[in-house]
């Protein structure tokens, strides 16, 4: 699904959600968009923020919350999940999440 709101761009997406293990102490979470849709990201990129973040509103069930995604190595933007979203939506490592995602910056 794809659709404009205001300035940004709807889309629907599933993936799994996986922990960050670059650090064994580390508490984030993430989802990675689908390679297409993360094409579509990089080519409707207007501004480049830190990191080449790109600022969305994500929801996932009742939760939505504004943030930023970033791209990672093999060239897909992963959307952190924190831990208030997690808890709330009762989301576990591994379990599969439908997210709307409102890009911002396009």
């Amino acid at each position: 699904m794809t659709a404009t709101k205001g300035a940004g761009v709807i889309v629907r997406f599933e993936g799994d959600v996986f922990r960050w293990d670059a650090r064994t102490d580390s508490d984030w979470y993430f989802v990675a968009l689908p390679p297409a849709l993360s094409d579509d990201v990089r080519e409707m990129q207007t501004y480049r923020r830190g990191f080449g973040g790109v600022r969305v509103e994500a929801t996932i069930g009742g939760s939505t919350w504004r943030t930023s995604i970033f791209p990672q190595a093999g060239g897909v933007y992963v959307l952190p999940l924190k831990r208030a979203v997690r808890d709330a939506e009762g989301i576990d490592p591994g379990a599969g999440v439908e997210v709307d995602l409102v890009v911002l910056d396009a």
